[in-house]
Order: C-alpha cells, then sequence, then structure tokens
C-alpha cells in the first residue's frame, strides 16, 4: 500500500509524514527546491499479531507495511490547465491512494500563501488542481484518438470509439467539479482507464491539520465524495508523540486527551478506502499478517503469498481470529469445530486466520 501525501505549501504534510513515520524530515525542506520525495516504509499496527505471538511464540513477526511518500508542495493555479509538473505526477500517479493534508491551524511563524486559514478553499483548490491533471491528460489523448481512429481496423476503432466516448464522459463530469471517482464505470471501462493513473480517480483521506489549542473543538469539513474520508490530527504534536519513549508517549497523550495515535487512525482510514483487509498466518516460524482486497476469494488470497499457492491450491484451513483466542490454542479450536476446511471459493475475512493446502 502506497500513499502519497499531497497538500498547499504550508499546509504542514512534513509534519504529518514525521508523524506517521516517526521520522525527523526538516520541514522546510520543500521550500529549498527539493524535487525528491520523502519515503518512509510504515509497518501496520495489528494487536492480534501480539496475542497470536503470545500463543505461537513465533521467530519473527511481520505486520503488514504501507509506504508513504511526502511530495512537494502544490500550488493552486486555477486560471491554468497544464496539470502539474511531470515530475510531481509520477511520484502521486503511482500511488493507491492519497492524502490531501489541508492546514486548519493559524501561526503567527508560519504564513499561510492565501493569507489567511480557509479549510474549504483550501480543499476545493488542490481538488482543482487534482482535476486540472487529469484534464490535461485526458484532452490530449481525445487529440489522439481524434487522428487516429479514422486510420483504425474494425476492431481497433470499436475499441477506440468506446475509449473516446468514456473519456469524454469523464471530462464533462471533471468541467463540472466532479472526480472520476464519483462516476459510476463498468469493470471493462475501468481496465479501459486504468493505464492513466487519473488523480481523481484514486481513493482520497483528507486530513485536517490542527493546532493543540483545537483539540477540543476541531473544526469539521463536508467531503461527501465516494471512496473518500476526513480525519482530524494535531499534525506538531503526533510528531512529538512519534519521537517518544512508549511510557513518556502515552504519559504525554493521557495529558492532552488523546486516545489513539494519528498512524493507527489514518491506517485504518486508508484500509477503508482502498478496500483492504488484513488474513493472517500463524506457526512457530512466523506470524504475519498479508493485506488483501475485500471480498477476494480464497484461491486469490493463497496468491498473495505466493504465486505456487495459488496454482496448486486444494483447500485452506480457516479459523477465525476471536475464535482462536477464545479457545486458547490451536488444537482446541480443532476440538471444538472451529477450525474450518474452505475451497476456492471462500470469501476471505479479516481477521481470518488461514493455512493454505497446495500442491504443485
Amino acid at each position: 500500500m502506497r500513499i502519497a501525501i499531497i497538500g498547499l505549501a504550508n499546509s504542514g504534510k512534513t509534519t504529518v509524514f514525521n508523524a506517521l513515520t516517526g521520522g525527523n524530515i526538516e520541514t522546510a525542506a520543500f521550500s529549498s527546491g527539493q524535487i525528491e520525495p520523502n519515503l518512509a516504509m510504515v509497518k501496520v499496527p495489528d494487536e492480534r499479531l501480539d496475542r497470536l505471538a503470545e500463543l505461537f511464540k513465533p521467530r519473527k513477526i511481520t505486520p503488514a507495511d504501507v509506504q508513504y511518500v511526502d511530495v512537494a508542495g502544490i500550488s493552486s493555479n486555477t486560471q491554468q490547465r497544464e496539470g502539474l509538473p511531470p515530475a510531481l505526477l509520477n511520484y502521486i500517479s503511482t500511488a493507491d491512494a492519497l492524502l490531501h493534508v489541508v492546514r486548519a491551524f493559524e501561526s503567527e511563524a508560519v504564513s499561510h500563501p492565501a493569507g489567511s486559514v480557509d479549510v474549504a478553499r483550501d480543499v476545493q483548490a488542490l481538488d482543482m488542481e487534482l482535476a486540472f491533471s487529469d484534464l490535461a491528460i485526458i484532452e490530449r489523448r481525445l487529440a489522439r484518438l481524434v487522428s487516429e481512429i479514422n486510420k483504425m481496423s474494425a476492431r481497433d476503432k470499436e475499441l477506440r470509439i468506446a475509449e473516446r466516448d468514456l473519456l469524454v464522459r469523464l471530462q464533462a463530469a471533471l468541467e463540472n467539479d466532479t472526480p472520476i471517482r464519483d462516476i459510476e464505470i463498468d469493470e471493462e471501462e475501468e481496465r479501459m482507464i486504468r493505464g492513466y493513473q487519473f488523480l481523481t480517480a484514486k481513493p482520497l483521506l483528507v486530513v485536517l491539520n490542527i493546532g493543540e489549542h483545537q483539540l477540543d473543538n476541531p473544526p469539521s469539513v463536508t467531503y461527501e465524495h465516494r471512496r473518500s474520508g476526513v480525519v482530524t490530527l494535531a499534525g506538531q504534536i503526533e510528531a512529538e508523540l512519534s519521537q517518544l519513549e512508549p511510557e513518556d508517549a502515552q504519559a504525554f497523550m493521557d495529558d492532552l486527551g488523546i486516545t489513539e495515535t494519528a498512524r493507527n487512525r489514518v491506517i485504518r482510514h486508508s484500509y477503508d478506502l482502498l478496500g483492504l483487509i488484513s488474513f493472517l498466518t500463524a506457526g512457530e516460524d512466523e506470524v504475519r499478517a498479508w493485506p488483501i482486497r475485500r471480498n477476494l476469494p480464497a484461491v486469490e488470497a493463497a496468491g498473495a503469498i505466493h504465486s505456487d499457492i495459488q496454482r496448486g491450491f486444494i483447500r485452506a484451513e480457516v479459523v477465525a481470529y476471536t475464535d482462536l483466542i477464545k479457545a486458547g490454542s490451536m488444537v482446541e479450536a480443532r476440538r471444538v469445530g472451529a477450525v474450518r476446511a474452505e475451497g476456492k471459493q471462500y470469501i476471505v475475512k479479516d481477521g481470518d486466520i488461514c493455512h493454505f493446502l497446495f500442491n504443485v
């Protein structure tokens, strides 16, 4: 899972990046013209792995990973439709989801590009920049299709006409302030445009970056789009928390009335937006979480571990995490009938502990 952290200048993106990753990146780095992004792999917190480790005493524990990509601030310039700079677009377009940091705090030390803080305005400004980038791609592609369609064979011509009609529909929606993620498209149409990596088609999490004085009364923003969400966090405080030892961090959280760290909250929302769950494997060698798409059948989930397991799939032995913890051991879970044999089409559920039998 790769998530790009985007936002307008001085929104606190890098501070949020530090909060999520436990990093200590200079927050003014991008102001000096830095183009290369800040990257960090983060282990997804999962208390279930710790409980399973108590039962199986494995040699290692492997949580799921998420990569955060902190890119340069995006300039709001709604008078142009040229799209984002190519280098910046390359980093954002390869992400699975976008995390849009919006500044919601006032600061005498850091000026706001627009002169004052306005959450709704800044959300709309960045949405427009993403839309302009998608529109630029669509317009270039349509220009090529118009010149090429009449030169194609009948079969290719039919496919390209379908693509053209879809792009025209997407173009009209974007020009009416509707992101692509809000548009109903079928599986064939989704495959048709997958390679374009449209930014407004990606799941998007709006993160309202607040100050300490706003903890008890955070601002709110309405963002009613599909595969989107809104969370609030105090970036500076969370970044400081990430640098503390666990005991000191807990004491600090207790003083401020914070019950959950930003990392946990943002990752949980990101999982939901991407339609992901985690199934688990457990044994003496390793306890591990495997992220997969929701509603995935067992045979495809097996492929997350290795393609050979998917190819030679026989069956899956499955026990729900809660049932195993209640039983206290795999032996007892088998005795009480909590371990089930499931076939290829079984839909794997979050927290399922799976053992795949295969033959290749």
